[in-house]
């Protein structure tokens, strides 16, 4: 039976390159990314590669979006789990700095929409007894690099939410994936930031690029589609690219 997995943050970087690869790999797909335009185009290309394909524009965060995401999951066949892939960084301001409705979008899309999609999944995905969730993290979690700090909380926050219902619902198999250093819209953000931060993020991120270090979407992409079989293996822990 083929499985169908929802994907957050679909329309572009790795979550673009997510969705081709498990189409691909055989997955059907519910898509979510809040900018409708290239989010169907996405669900264009992974329908020509042989997925049956929902798309649902909006923040995962907003509960009525996450249900519908599930919904969509459910009435395809053989809803499997999802992967959290959608973020938001705006970078450049001090924490202190950052206006409020700025932090706030950071929460929701990190934190919060892996709240909301947990809260219309697990029931369902305890009651079969199988499946896969993945939070896909990062580094950031554990630094303090100015003008990141934001970003570097929800994230913090979001892996340990995977960590809980990791432990909660041993059954099924819950991990975080930090993909390491890829070449995303984020990362051109950061090249670009503006704000009291922006000369530390310059150097930091400017010098990924310039020595060489970024991986591709598709590589990141790849590597996750690898470990989805050896979900249990990971069930609590994080898994990176290399371990693929």
């Amino acid at each position: 039976m083929r499985k169908t997995l929802i994907l957050t943050g679909a329309s572009r970087g790795i979550g673009r390159a997510l969705a081709l690869e498990l189409a691909q790999a055989g997955y059907d797909l519910v898509l979510n990314a809040r900018s409708e335009g290239p989010l169907k185009e996405v669900a264009e290309e992974a329908r020509a590669l042989g997925a049956r394909v929902e798309a649902v524009a909006g923040s995962a965060g907003q509960a009525q979006v996450a249900e519908e995401l599930v919904k969509k999951a459910e009435g395809l066949g053989g809803f499997y789990g999802y992967i959290h892939n959608a973020g938001v960084l705006h970078p450049g301001p001090f924490l202190y700095e950052i206006a409020e409705g700025l932090f706030l979008e950071v929460l929701e899309a990190n934190l919060i929409a892996g709240y909301q999609l947990a809260r219309f999944a697990y029931p369902l995905l305890r009651k079969k007894g199988e499946g896969v969730v993945v939070y896909v993290g990062s580094g950031a979690a554990e630094s303090n690099l100015p003008g990141i700090g934001a970003y570097a909380v929800a994230k913090a926050a979001e892996e340990h939410l995977a960590r809980q219902l990791a432990a909660e619902v041993p059954e099924v198999p819950c991990f975080i994936y930090r993909p390491g250093v890829v070449e995303t819209e984020m990362q051109r953000q950061a090249r670009e930031a503006q704000g009291s931060a922006a000369p530390v993020l310059h150097q930091v991120f400017r010098g990924y690029k310039e020595e060489g270090r970024l991986l591709s979407p598709k590589e990141a992409a790849k590597a996750l589609v690898r470990l989805l079989p050896r979900a249990r293996q990971f069930h609590g822990k994080i898994a990176s690219w290399r371990d693929a």
